[in-house]
């Protein structure tokens, strides 16, 4: 790697590093220090956070920095820790989080277009990114001060938009750039995925692999901004899973090619909260395979064979920042890497590229054996210390055991369909959009119409039943007639929209239909994904005597969210606001709509506790007033079978959990539950057994690891 005479890279000439992205409002503050520590632990040197302006500014001009939010006191907590920091300030993230990271108050600004050369985007994006940059230079928080963060990243991802932008977004990108320099931190700023990204910003890599990728200028450092280990999880889709020899392979051909640090894009993935998830789709759980689990447990052998491989580097350092590399080719598939300095040191980089077949190869008049698909690293040009396919750490056995805490007298309460329009505050012609009606204050929007039906329909009198047929934009909904369950049509991360077509149950006289249509999770990436729709867009009636009736232009009314969120059922204040009948163990409710409420107290020990939702439907589920998540048992579709690290990765290569709920498993935090009399409210849409929701303590059991050898 070569050594840099600006000034404004110093800070990348003296070291190789390796970071990891940790979405700290992901975390509960009770796990900050103890992720952090194995973070350190496992051989990283810097913690990598996005910003996520929809939770810090959740109206304009007002702040939210506290609990978990406490962005000043996370990053005091890496610095205590020895670490640095990368602040991905954004404020465009990403991250399989809703809407991007933006508050959904942005997308009503008027005049204002996402991401290119607007005047009232520019504005916002300005003022939040400055009220960052200032709370963390009146901290002192930037390295230029002596604080932790060593880099800032503006943007995100934003190359491929920019492309299809032209001219316009071009200018922006130029924009962005020249507002977050002149912020004056004193540390180099990035664009990830940037190609154009104007000096003196740093532009950057993300991707499974980024060994091929140059910065576009030779002065500036090679950086890996997001090295993805593993990928996210939509409901409906399987877990995937990237085999650790890949990842540390991905890696080592970085480093041998010159890269100056990267960055694990998951190191830790955690939970998403409340009603976070974006996609839309995406799972509760953003576990995302990494090396620390949801839970905050360490996952072998990605873990302990990162841990490795970064130790491994760091023994080549002093050789790495003094040359670039010397490649030598030993064999059709074969390369040396060679890294020397002036006063002797000399590091050695052995590839084997081969998908298939191992290969012995000679290097400084010695043998060594390369694995298919493997890297070895001689930090003294003699002595392999670490080959990637070469793991010495076993399998963790995950176990969800019970736990000894009981759900007590589980209790329900249905959510009213029969007065809807009655209590309805909003009636129109026509369908609304969903977000525009909601703007996302609830997951939730009623449709209500009526229909007068003639006594003399034939079908009254033993014709055919008429049917209904409804296309909605996004993402679920369930159909009512006269307050009875028609049905549900849900779409899927391939395709959010989905169409309900079934008989209906109608009868003389006035006839009330009620659609309840369901986000889960707003979008996070797309060409102006500020301006997709979700909710119903059209309604029609078959069947009649008189043909077709389209419902779509005549008079709704509207419910905002469902009537047991305005009351609040889901808080201890709050869930006694309502008659709530208690439940039978017998019965097994199974209709729709329902709330269900219990008490139970903590369990004993200190494991990591999950909820096991595998006897419900769809819904979400509070505790104490904090929001688990969404939950949903829909089945997992895609193509489980055996996966060889071997091989360029992809998502499609390593699936787990085909035929099985996609995730079953919701993570409940201990710093939330009291030692006794802890509330649950779960929200049911489909119907399910609440009887049978137990709570598990979730252990991890790793067999003994082999001590590190050489095969050569």
């Amino acid at each position: 790697m070569s050594s840099f005479s600006s000034n404004f890279y110093v800070l990348f000439e003296a070291c190789v590093s390796e970071l990891f992205v940790l979405k700290c409002v992901l975390l509960l503050l009770q796990m900050w220090e103890d992720l952090i520590r194995k973070a350190k632990d496992g051989g990283l040197d810097v913690i990598d956070t996005y910003v996520f302006w929809n939770v810090h500014e959740p109206s304009p001009g007002n702040y939210n920095f506290e609990g978990r939010y406490d962005l000043v006191r996370f990053i005091k907590t890496v610095q205590r820790e020895g670490l640095y920091v990368h602040l991905r300030i954004g404020p465009y993230v990403c991250a399989e989080w809703n809407f991007g990271g933006f508050p959904v108050w942005l997308k009503y600004v008027p005049g204002i277009n996402f991401r290119t050369d607007n005047g009232p985007f520019k504005a916002a994006m300005q003022g939040f990114t400055q009220k960052i940059v200032q709370m963390m230079k009146n901290e002192k928080l930037f390295q230029s001060q002596g604080g932790p963060i060593i880099l800032s990243q503006i943007e995100n991802e934003y190359g491929p938009e920019s492309r299809a932008l032209g001219a316009a977004g071009h200018a922006y990108t130029n924009w962005a750039a020249k507002m977050a320099v002149g912020l004056g931190t004193g540390v180099p700023w990035v664009m990830c995925k940037q190609d154009d990204a104007p000096d003196p910003v740093i532009n950057t890599c993300n991707g499974f692999y980024c060994d091929d990728f140059s910065p576009n200028k030779p002065y500036k450092p090679s950086l890996w901004t997001e090295s993805w280990s593993g990928w996210f999880t939509e409901f409906g889709g399987p877990i995937y899973q990237r085999p650790v020899q890949d990842l540390a392979f991905a890696v080592a051909r970085f480093i041998q090619k010159g890269g100056s640090y990267f960055n694990y894009y998951m190191y830790h993935g955690g939970t998403n909260f409340g009603r976070s998830a974006g996609g839309p789709f995406i799972t509760t759980s953003y576990d995302y395979d990494a090396p620390i689990d949801e839970y905050g447990l360490i996952r072998e052998p990605k873990y302990g064979h990162l841990k490795d491989l970064h130790k491994a580097i760091k023994q080549c350092e002093h050789a790495l920042v003094s040359s670039d590399p010397t490649v030598t080719s030993l064999g059709t598939y074969q390369q040396a890497h060679l890294f020397s300095s002036r006063n002797g040191a000399c590091a050695a980089f052995l590839a084997n590229y081969h998908s298939n077949s191992a290969a012995r190869v000679m290097f400084n008049n010695r043998n060594y054996d390369l694995p298919p698909w493997s890297i070895s690293i001689l930090p003294d040009c003699r002595a392999d210390v670490f080959n990637t396919a070469r793991v010495r750490f076993q399998t963790s056995q995950i176990q969800m055991l019970p736990s000894n805490s009981k759900l007590f007298s589980w209790e329900t309460y249905d959510e009213d369909v029969s007065s809807l329009a009655e209590s309805s505050k909003i009636t129109v012609s026509g369908l609304l959009e969903q977000i525009n009606a909601t703007r996302d204050t609830s997951d939730y929007l009623w449709y209500i119409t009526s229909v007068e039906i003639s006594s003399s329909e034939l079908f009254l009198r033993g014709g055919n039943k008429p049917s209904i047929s409804l296309h909605s934009a996004g993402h679920a909904v369930h159909v009512f007639i006269n307050g009875k369950f028609s049905g549900s049509a849900f779409g899927t991360g391939e395709d959010r929209s989905c169409t309900f077509n079934g008989p209906v149950n109608l009868r003389a006289g006035t006839n009330k239909i009620a659609l309840l249509s369901v986000a889960v999770g707003l979008p996070n990436v797309g060409f102006h994904f500020e301006t997709w729709k979700a909710g119903i867009t059209g309604v029609l009636l078959h069947g009649l005597d008189h043909g077709l009736k389209d419902l779509t232009w005549q008079k709704w009314s509207y419910q905002i969210g469902l009537k047991g969120e305005a009351m609040n059922l889901v808080s201890p204040n709050g869930v006694s606001s309502v008659d709530w009948v208690r439940d039978s163990l017998a019965a097994g409710s199974q209709s729709q709509l329902k709330w269900h409420k219990a008490y139970f107290n903590a369990p004993d020990g200190i494991e990591p506790l999950a909820l096991d939702l595998s006897s419900m439907g769809k819904g979400q589920v509070w505790i104490n007033g904090q929001s688990i998540g969404r939950y949903w048992m829909v089945y997992a579709k895609g193509a489980c079978n055996s996966c060889n690290y071997a091989g360029t990765f992809r998502p499609s290569k390593c699936q787990l959990g085909c035929g099985q709920p996609t995730q079953r498993w919701y993570h409940v935090p201990r710093s939330w539950l009291k030692p006794t009399k802890n509330l649950i409210v779960v929200f049911e849409e489909l119907g399910g057994n609440p009887w049978k929701i137990a709570l598990l303590k979730r252990t991890i059991h790793t067999p003994a690891t082999s001590e590190p050898d050489s095969k050569n």
